[in-house]
Formats: C-alpha cells, structure tokens, sequence
C-alpha cells in the first residue's frame, strides 16, 4: 500500500499508514446501506492517487432510487480528466483542470449544503486544501433540496459509482483516509493543513475527533483482514472484490 507523510522537514506529526488498491478491472470497491440522516449536509473527503486514465472513475456514488434523479456521482470524468460531481441527474461541478498526474495523491473535498441561501455554497470543491473555483459545468441544487444522503436504505460505494441500482465506472488507484460526514459542510482544514516549515504543501492531520453522523465513517485501511473497517466504531463497509493483499 501507498504510504502519505507530512513534510519531511517535521521530526513529528500525523502520518497515514495505509492505503487501500482499486482494482478496477476487479470492480473493486466497498458499500453499506444507510440510514436516515441528514438530507442537506454532508461532506466527503478523501486522499487520492490515480493509477488510470482515460475512463469515468467513481471515487463515491449514492444511490437511493431507480432513475438518475436519486443519486450523487463523485468521479474523474473521461472527457478532460476533470474532477467531476453530479447529483440529481445534474452536473453540478466538473473542474476545468485536470488531473493526470499518476505519480501524485491529490487531497478532495466535496461539502454539500442545501440550506445555503447562496446558490454557488451548496457545493463546494477543494483540491489540496484551495477551493476549486474554476469549472467546465456548473449548476446548484435547489434551496432545501433533499439530497440522497440520509435517504434511509439508500446504498453507498466507495471506490465506484452506484447508478440505477448497479456499481459502476470503477476507480483504477490508491485512497486513503477516505472520511464521510453526515450533517455538516466543512472546510477542508478540518482534514488537512499546510506545513508550517513549507506552506504550500498540504498535509493529513488526525480526524478522529470529527463527528460523523447517522452515515458518517472513516475508512483508514489499517487493518488488511477488514479494508471496509469503520475506524471511528460504526457500520462496516462490505469489500467486494477486495483482497488483504489491496
């Protein structure tokens, strides 16, 4: 598995242990089926490292109904390789830059928010700790939208997408400290921060003292035998196509 440090400047601090493989020629990924909670809020988190190009690549998709209207796909579009959210059979964000570089862990954050009067606040997109400000497409959930989170037995994947009921548009790489809050937007500052001693490289920090919700987890991979562990004591996430050796 992949290895995040922080700097190597710093004598201490927060390092990520493990990583988790996705194969997705092995239509890898992990899942779990939800409970109510939050239907505005969330925010997903996730330290990234591509191994493929040139493909849809789902990094999180929600699932709650049989049509596009009752889902959220996180993923890597094909068409520029840009970083792409959709939800509610819209595209709400898809960055004009793109992210090919396989030798690099990208750190995204997407925050939902329904309840912001501000249409541009509902989603919000970070990479490494800077909000993403420029995109492709664009568009904005409704005011007080419900969204498929907190959607009681809607089901969840890690790794893929989850669209009208199939998984799908495997991932192809490496995620780490791959963290889902339930009820809250939050910064990116709440999983990351820029070294003190070199102030324009982003860095994990600990997220154990987050709090989660209903369907919030923390997936840190520290233990081979249960890769869809949830560190932070809820509801594992089911491996498919998963391995001890991932």
């Amino acid at each position: 598995a992949q290895t995040i440090l922080p700097a190597n400047t710093l004598s201490s601090g927060f390092d990520v242990a493990n990583s988790a493989r996705f194969n997705s020629a092995d239509s890898a990924r992990l899942t779990r089926t939800q409970t109510a909670g939050d239907r505005n809020k969330a925010t997903l988190s996730a330290w990234v490292k591509r191994s493929k190009l040139g493909a849809n690549q789902g990094i999180f998709g929600i699932h709650g109904a049989s049509s596009d209207a009752g889902q959220i796909e996180i993923r890597f579009q094909s068409s520029g390789e840009g970083f792409h959210i959709s939800g509610q059979a819209t595209n709400w964000r898809r960055t004009s830059r793109a992210f090919r570089d396989v030798s690099a862990w990208y750190h995204l954050v997407v925050a939902f928010d329904t309840t912001q009067g501000t249409a541009s606040n509902r989603v919000k997109v970070y990479v490494n700790g800077v909000q993403e400000t420029a995109f492709a497409a664009s568009g904005d959930p409704d005011e007080d939208e419900d969204l498929p989170f907190g959607l009681n037995s809607a089901t969840c994947s890690v790794g893929s997408n989850f669209n009208a009921g199939s998984a799908g548009e495997f991932f192809g790489g490496y995620l780490a400290e791959v963290v889902l809050i339930d009820g809250q937007q939050l910064a990116p500052t709440e999983f990351g921060e820029f070294d003190s001693d070199s102030p324009n490289i982003w860095k994990p920090k600990d997220v154990s003292g987050l709090t989660f919700g209903n369907n919030g987890f923390y997936l840190d991979f520290e233990d081979s035998s249960n890769l869809g562990n949830d560190a932070n004591g809820g509801t594992d996430l089911t491996e498919v196509n998963l391995s001890a050796l991932d």
